[in-house]
């Protein structure tokens, strides 16, 4: 297993109509990280892809946040990965977890997608499951026939501040997650509500 993550993709749809809704969670934490660490985003139209670069502890990290729709993200990942040879177990995925309450977090390496379009198309352009992913809780609507429209709405300001507090919460823990202290990380993050 390659060392160190040196991509953090994050999910999302593109354009202001969905700018504030649940399904952008994964591009709401790379923007906070862009934020703490002093980035400037570029569009990069070769890998439909909006790019920042960061440096935390004198290691150079990309961020990314596909620009395709969250259905076609593992196009924008995969390319971007193949071009600076980034190994599939040094990226780390941030996204929307229904699964998980407003302000719950899991960091989980590898598995499947749990019906999530955004993981199931990264994996297959990936060619494996082995990335770091970063699910951010954005709670579940109660029916599976809702969860379209769900993730496509924003969320009231009572659950947005709790998605937010999750998304500080994980930005806090970063390093322990790029110097491979995952078990640290993990005891950090799930234990936060």
């Amino acid at each position: 297993m390659a060392f160190g993550i040196r991509l953090i993709a994050g999910l999302g749809n593109p354009g202001p109509r969905y700018v504030d809704t649940r399904h952008n969670a994964g591009f709401w934490f790379i923007e906070e990280l862009a934020n703490r660490f002093h980035g400037s985003w570029r569009d990069e139209p070769r890998f439909k892809s909006r790019v920042c670069e960061i440096t935390i502890n004198g290691e150079r990290i990309w961020l990314l946040a596909p620009q395709d729709f969250m259905n076609h993200s593992g196009v924008s990942i995969a390319a971007f990965a193949r071009y600076y040879r980034i190994d599939t177990e040094q990226i780390l995925v941030a996204h929307d977890e229904i699964d998980l309450l407003p302000g719950r977090i899991k960091l989980k390496q590898g598995g499947g997608a749990a019906g999530h379009n955004g993981l199931r198309d990264t994996t297959q352009h990936l060619g494996s499951p082995d990335y770091l992913r970063l699910r951010l809780g954005i709670g579940h609507p109660g029916k599976q026939n809702a969860v379209v429209n769900f993730v496509l709405k924003r969320p009231p300001e009572a659950e947005m501040t709790l998605i937010q507090s999750a998304i500080d919460h994980s930005a806090d823990h970063i390093e322990d997650i790029l110097n491979g202290d995952i078990q640290t990380a993990m005891n950090a993050l799930h234990s936060h509500s």
